[in-house]
């Protein structure tokens, strides 16, 4: 029988460096999870994205135990770092910043597909590349099912 769930936690940490300085210790000290060894887990899982953001949602359990689900990068994090830019623009509509093609836009998305609302790989690439366009990025040529 499945233990009964306490609440949901929902973070953004950088991988293989968490820490029990906020955010980290103060949502999951509220909860009643023993902070430590959630630190120890999620660094020893993520040693290998060192650096990077990586959204996180832990389950508590009524006895203060926890389990946690890594998702991929934010879909802005990997434009970013494929097209070298540290921020988008303040304005998207009328600046630019950088361009990407469909190409990168194909690989952030088929990346990004198991954490996405959609199975189709076209929507995904479309929804990257809307995230693209917000940002102030400009998408190089057509889309590869526009014949």
């Amino acid at each position: 029988m499945s233990k009964p769930i306490l609440g949901y936690v929902k973070l953004r940490v950088k991988g293989g460096s968490a820490n029990p300085s906020p955010p980290v210790g103060p949502a999951l000290g509220s909860k009643g999870v023993n902070i430590m060894e959630f630190c120890k887990q999620f660094n020893a899982r993520t040693k290998d994205q060192k650096g990077e953001v990586i959204p996180v949602i832990i389950t508590v359990y009524q006895d203060k135990s926890f389990d946690f689900i890594t998702k991929t990068s934010p879909a802005v994090i990997s434009i970013m770092r494929l097209t070298e830019i540290t921020k988008g623009s303040p304005e998207s509509n009328r600046r630019k910043v950088a361009t990407i093609s469909w190409g990168q836009i194909q690989q952030i998305a088929t990346d990004k597909l198991p954490d996405l609302n959609t199975l189709n790989l076209h929507a995904a690439m479309r929804m990257i590349a809307g995230t693209a366009r917000s940002m102030g990025v400009a998408v190089q040529g057509t889309a590869p099912w526009v014949k």
